[in-house]
């Protein structure tokens, strides 16, 4: 399963929702600022606790602002 933490103000989050989109990838974006629930779980995801977006994970793979080749090496792997 992919997810994609983000906001919809923020132009790499926008990037990344077109980027799977295109690739007609089924996706859950999930709005960190418009969801608390979402916004912790992000936060859980790092040491550090900050809402670090745009972050994708792909599975139990977590993946921040990754190069377009990372990422689609890490789709093919679905």
């Amino acid at each position: 399963m992919i997810k994609l933490f983000g906001t919809e103000s923020c132009h790499k989050t926008q990037y990344y929702k077109t980027f799977l989109e295109t690739r007609n990838l089924n996706y859950a974006f999930l709005d960190v600022k418009k969801n608390e629930l979402f916004a912790e779980e992000l936060r859980n995801l790092y040491e550090n606790r900050k809402l670090n977006f745009p972050t994708i994970t792909i599975n139990d793979k977590k993946l921040r602002n990754p190069s377009d080749k990372d990422l689609i090496k890490w789709i093919d792997t679905l």
